[in-house]
């Protein structure tokens, strides 16, 4: 059983993501029979058809937080998942912000659309939920959204963390070590800094400590396209000692093909 990584948009702030420079639609992780599209963006439903595939085969949608260029294509893809609810097939999991909002933002899911698959959650930051064989983890974040989570997924041949919007501290680290691949969303280059965000500075600290077999390094800004990912991957492989590759749009990648013999296979080893 091989897990396979599918970046089906590399967007990240509200200028790339809002001219389209780059797509926007997210990630699919493919692990044998199970497809998760996590933090569809604009666009998912046609990225998903430029690269392939077909949203009615996805096993589960997941939405670290409530933000626009994480989620506003949930509704869409829950809709095509179950043809509009005619096959109460599937599973939704998100943040608890996403699913029911708070005191400053609504939910980024409607009424009607939460029940369309056959089972929706929503859990903070340490929930636990498994999916056919492939345990998940949620994981601590600090973004704008207090309630964002990032997602951990223990795969029978690999374990792929997704960090999602955050900054980095000693939590993060915590919450990333033993994975095998380092999923990390880098909006800015060397020199820029901005709250709640990582920058090739930061994320290069971060993935040391953390010390994947591979990282991966996506959601690029204006500032991170203009500076070039794949300059700015060099830059965290170099003080990292890690292998660094910049995603772009389309790109699909086998862990296996990166990491030896699997160190961790399930939540039970945590």
């Amino acid at each position: 059983m091989t897990s396979s990584i599918v970046f089906l948009g590399t967007g990240g702030d509200s200028i790339v993501v809002g001219k389209q420079i780059l797509r926007s639609g997210g990630i699919l992780l493919i692990s044998d029979y199970n497809q998760f599209h996590i933090d569809p963006g604009p666009g998912a439903l046609q990225c998903l058809k430029e690269n392939g595939f077909n949203p009615r085969e996805l096993t589960a949608i997941f939405v670290s937080h409530n933000h626009v260029n994480h989620a506003s294509d949930a509704n869409a893809l829950l809709s095509a998942m179950t043809l509009n609810g005619l096959d109460k097939r599937g599973v939704f999991i998100s943040s608890k912000t996403t699913f029911l909002g708070n005191h400053e933002v609504d939910p980024a899911i409607s009424r009607f659309h939460k029940e369309l698959p056959e089972k929706s959650i929503a859990l903070d930051e340490g929930g636990k939920i498994g999916i056919n064989e492939i345990d998940i983890r949620f994981t601590y974040t600090k973004h704008y959204e207090a309630g964002g989570v990032g997602f951990k997924f223990f795969t029978p041949d690999a374990t792929i963390s997704y960090v999602g919007d955050t900054e980095l501290n000693d939590n993060l680290i915590a919450a990333h070590q033993g994975c095998d691949v380092l999923i990390v969303n880098v909006k800015h280059p060397f020199g820029t800094k901005q709250k709640y965000h990582m920058d090739t500075e930061s994320a290069a600290r971060f993935i040391e400590k953390v010390k994947p077999q591979l990282a991966i390094i996506t959601h690029y800004g204006l500032k991170m396209l203009e500076a070039d990912p794949l300059d700015q991957a060099r830059m965290i492989q170099r003080h990292s000692g890690v292998q660094t590759i910049a995603a772009k749009d389309g790109s699909v990648i086998v862990p296996r093909t990166y990491i030896g013999e699997k160190r961790q296979k399930t939540l039970q080893n945590y």
